[in-house]
């Protein structure tokens, strides 16, 4: 059943060819969580030449022959302006993510104090502080000064503004939907008390919100595990699961959780059942590794590509692959398994998708249950850490 998930435990799927949902039900399929099968953003849309209802009937359809009788999500992911949004509340869309990284400020964790007042002066400064200045106690998440409260005001402040506007665009146009909100996507991670700001005048300006994926501390790459201190990680996001009990609304999401089996555990420690995981490109990823092993000759045409187009494509992501990091030797499949060959297949997935399309889904067809058998085993890897 095509629903909202509300706050249940959930895992978000992406499908760039549309051919891997029967491999997500698989994996999913006798765990807790709630699974988003259509997941799908605009620029992956773009990218693919898939549009918001071609991705939700792909999935459907693969719902309707395995017979998946249990709630599912849909979710129209990353969205950034209020243009974006009609497609997918007209497909059928349940979860609405928007990101509004666009509009943070990155150089308000440095700006000097005063930018920082020349800055603020474009919000409701006396408000502001009168309502966070004078608050008793410190919290877990911390406390706001004068120089915090200023710094987070400017970060956040057009983020949360924007947000507010797109969540009541939405409301126009649908009733009763999932709305998570995006701020991964920066250069600047996002503090506990930060994260607290953003939440409080979400609150305050009316926006019912099931999720919040902050940015986390550390890197949260494409297709690979955590890169930084797991330790420092572990304090933070206790505090960052302080916050989300404070309000006791949303759950909190991670984004790029494609392969972060380091961070499950933690995932699990701090945040218990208030989880949502989103993953993406390692569906295709894995789709790569069953034509490396069924269809070599193919699979080192994608490779090949992926190499040439790295450069250009890796613009809109946040990775650190160097090409001339990648094996000299090419052992097939275990290729896959090379972080700098995984990111670089990754984020090359338009045009490697817009050069050799069909070829990749007439061979993926051709092998759907190696496909299957492989999205099982790689997911049910994912799942069993958010469930230990």
């Amino acid at each position: 059943m095509l629903t909202s998930l509300g706050l249940s435990a959930s895992f978000g799927f992406g499908d760039r060819l549309g051919l891997a949902t029967p491999g997500h039900i698989a994996a999913v399929r006798g765990t807790k969580l709630a699974p988003v099968f259509a997941q799908q953003s605009v620029r992956e849309n773009a990218r693919t030449g898939r549009s918001p209802q071609q991705v939700i009937d792909d999935a459907k359809r693969a719902v309707e022959i395995a017979q998946w009788d249990a709630p599912w999500g849909a979710d129209a992911d990353h969205l950034k302006t209020p243009e974006d949004i009609p497609a997918f509340v007209q497909a059928g869309y349940t979860i609405f993510t928007v990101d509004s990284g666009e509009h943070v400020d990155n150089a308000a964790d440095s700006d000097p104090l005063n930018v920082l007042e020349r800055k603020v002066t474009g919000f409701n400064w006396d408000e502001l502080s009168a309502l966070y200045l004078h608050q008793d106690g410190e919290q877990v998440w911390g406390r706001f000064e004068a120089e915090s409260l200023m710094r987070a005001t400017v970060k956040y402040g057009r983020a949360i503004q924007h947000t507010a506007l797109m969540f009541n665009r939405l409301s126009q146009m649908k009733d009763g939907f999932d709305f998570e909100i995006s701020v991964d996507e920066t250069n600047s991670p996002t503090t506990p008390l930060e994260h607290f700001f953003i939440a409080n005048e979400l609150n305050r300006l009316g926006v019912r919100f099931t999720s919040l994926a902050p940015r986390f501390i550390g890197s949260f790459e494409k297709g690979v595990d955590y890169i930084g201190d797991l330790n420092a990680l572990d304090v933070e996001l206790a505090k960052h699961a302080a916050v989300t009990l404070h309000f006791g609304t949303y759950k909190l999401s991670l984004h790029s959780g494609s392969d972060k089996f380091s961070v499950y555990p933690l995932i699990l420690k701090h945040w218990d059942g208030r989880i949502h995981v989103k993953t993406a490109g390692t569906s295709y990823l894995e789709a790569l590794r069953v034509l490396a092993g069924h269809d070599p000759d193919l699979f080192l045409k994608i490779y090949s590509l992926g190499r040439e187009f790295y450069a250009t494509d890796r613009r809109t992501y946040h990775v650190s692959a160097k090409l001339e990091m990648l094996p000299v030797e090419h052992d097939l499949p275990s290729l896959l398994d090379d972080f700098h060959a995984r990111e670089i297949l990754h984020v090359t997935f338009g045009s490697a998708i817009s050069r050799f399309g069909a070829e990749i889904k007439s061979s993926l067809i051709k092998h759907t249950d190696a496909y299957r058998t492989t999205l099982e085993r790689h997911f049910k890897k994912h799942l069993a850490l958010l469930e230990s």
